[in-house]
């Protein structure tokens, strides 16, 4: 099933009812604040702040599972690979392998800020339609490109998928069953070549239209935006959290996490 990301933002909350350009101005400056901790204290409270404002949201949490259950499979193979290959020179013999301690905090801090950012940014392109984020995004001098990528490949991602399950529901019906053989790895590869050249051939045709409905590399809408004292407060408030967390991480005497848990 698509995750769409935006399939809530109906639902009524402070964050929905934030401004899109001071929401995405304030949480994205949330998670380059979160990118950049180096000891897992601040991270660990970064994340309860990432679910603070999960939670304001009010999107439902087994929607963010769902979501970011991919992310977590991702990122689990950091806690086997790090703590055997991070240098050290304080090694524990673990089952004939030599095990770091310093691998393993990196590889907690790298979880904890990982799952931060993800879910600030469910927070914010989940609590917004995602149209409107764009042309937030547009708004705050965003390149024209680079958002009309990301609007393209959200809107389109979805359809791929869908041609996708209806070759390979048709190649079921068909008959085929993948074994492991030279016959299973040709049908699959004519089934990845067949589905490049339909996505190509289906690109031009929606460029072609965009061309004949007057695109001229940017958005036209609609939507407008207003700002009221509210939703600066919000902004602030976050810009409070950003900086109570680059201040805990610089005067706090905390150690990085390769060197130490606090």
């Amino acid at each position: 099933m698509a995750l769409d990301i935006d399939r809530y933002a109906h639902v009524d909350s402070s964050i929905q009812s934030w401004d899109p350009r001071l929401k995405i101005a304030a949480l994205g400056f949330f998670v380059l604040s979160v990118a950049i901790l180096k000891t897992l204290p601040m991270a660990i409270s970064a994340l309860i702040a990432a679910v603070i404002f999960h939670r304001i949201s009010k999107l439902p949490r087994h929607f963010v599972m769902h979501g970011m259950m991919a992310a977590i499979l991702f990122l689990l193979p950091f806690f086997i690979i790090l703590p055997f290959t991070y240098p050290t020179q304080n090694q524990t013999e673990l089952v004939e392998f030599s095990f770091g301690w310093e691998g393993f905090r990196l590889a907690c801090l790298i979880f904890i800020k990982a799952i931060a950012i993800i879910l600030t940014s469910f927070t914010i392109f989940g609590s917004s339609r995602f149209d409107v984020s764009m042309i937030a995004l547009q708004r705050l001098k965003c390149p024209k490109m680079l958002t009309q990528m990301l609007l393209f490949t959200y809107r389109y991602t979805y359809t791929f998928l869908d041609d996708m399950k209806r070759m390979q529901t048709s190649m079921f019906a068909r008959g085929f069953v993948p074994r492991a053989n030279l016959i299973t790895l040709k049908t699959y590869g004519n089934f990845v070549g067949t589905l490049l050249v339909r996505s190509f051939e289906r690109t031009e045709r929606i460029y072609h239209a965009m061309l004949s409905k007057g695109y001229q590399g940017e958005f036209h809408t609609l939507v407008t935006f207003k700002i009221n004292r509210k939703d600066w407060l919000k902004f602030c408030l976050v810009v409070i959290v950003v900086v109570s967390l680059l201040s805990g991480e610089i005067f706090s005497g905390f150690t990085p996490a390769e060197k130490g848990w606090y």
